[in-house]
């Protein structure tokens, strides 16, 4: 029988290829994802239309609202960088404990429908150098999640995943690819226009534009200075 899993699933590149191996590996997704006040509320849209075609078995959107506290251009006014090198200090992209926020909520939903594991697509290899994506961090919450549940002190213990972790992002890509991840579904602009485009310059657009020249495909999705690129 499958196994039942929560995804932490944002309609991005890394999530969908995250959800995609959740299944690989015989579990059922529930898909999780949040309308937390982003700029790119976008991606939610795709995320709707491209969760059952994913594969979930059931697909949330959770409202909270990151921006009464600010402290990011994804929350705020603030410009998003762009044609920074990713290799810089940590960039003003980064949401406060956002990660942090998001797990919690997936413990939860994970505690109520039964299930010990939960995925979410973090990596720290091509990434803009977030505290939360860091392996320190998934362990340190996976040790927190094993103290802090009913389904923990009654001997069931819960694992977060996180395949992708150490991969490059071409690595994921041919990985998504070999699983048949439509990535056409995904979109990962910090900053795209009202109709969807991307604007190749943010730091996940440069990540996402090195991955699949790295890999040697072609990116899907539309850009702003173009078709696609």
């Amino acid at each position: 029988m499958n196994k039942k899993a929560v995804v932490l699933y944002s309609g991005g590149l890394d999530s969908t290829t995250c959800l995609a191996i959740a299944r690989s590996e015989g579990f059922e997704p529930y898909a999780l994802s949040f309308d937390y006040g982003q700029r790119h509320r976008y991606e939610l849209q795709l995320a709707r239309t491209a969760a059952p075609h994913a594969g979930a078995v059931e697909h949330r959107i959770v409202q909270i609202d990151l921006r009464q506290f600010g402290g990011s251009a994804l929350t705020t006014d603030l410009a998003v960088p762009r044609d920074r090198s990713v290799d810089s200090e940590i960039p003003v992209t980064y949401v406060p404990a956002r990660n942090t926020v998001f797990l919690s909520f997936a413990l939860a939903w994970a505690e109520v429908i039964g299930a010990a594991d939960i995925f979410i697509g973090v990596n720290a290899r091509d990434y803009s150098g977030y505290p939360d994506c860091r392996p320190e961090f998934i362990a340190a919450f996976e040790a927190m999640a094993n103290l802090a549940t009913r389904a923990a002190v009654a001997g069931a213990s819960l694992r977060i995943h996180a395949p992708l972790q150490y991969l490059t992002k071409a690595q994921i890509v041919r990985r998504g690819l070999e699983l048949n991840v439509d990535y056409a579904l995904t979109l990962s602009c910090y900053d795209p226009t009202p109709q969807g485009l991307s604007c190749g310059h943010c730091d996940s657009c440069q990540l996402r534009l090195k991955g699949f020249a790295e890999a040697g495909a072609v990116d899907p999705i539309f850009y702003v200075d173009g078709e696609n690129l």
